[in-house]
């Protein structure tokens, strides 16, 4: 029981640290410092473990990473949107 509370809690803070950034590059319009080589990184760890956690039929490993990777994605377009808006002015 222990161990389900501490990978909840786990799951929830490395889920929850991509909002920051999501909300800093909405407010300056600017991610062009985010590293491309990272989001891909955490995107592919992002879909292994979402597959690891379907294969376990773990919720709590399959909602993490659902989340995680729809906000990697967010950081990814956003990133890609800024940089043409920003390269038109």
């Amino acid at each position: 029981m222990m161990w389900s509370i501490m990978g909840t809690i786990a799951a929830i803070c490395t889920t929850v640290g991509f909002i920051p950034q999501i909300v800093r590059g909405i407010k300056t319009r600017e991610l062009k410092d985010v590293s491309p080589l990272m989001l891909a990184l955490l995107l592919v760890g992002g879909s292994l473990w979402l597959a690891y956690g379907m294969h376990l039929k773990n919720p709590i490993i399959v909602l993490a990473n659902g989340f995680t990777l729809s906000f990697v994605v967010t950081i990814f377009v956003l990133r890609l949107l800024f940089k043409r808006n920003n390269a038109k002015v």
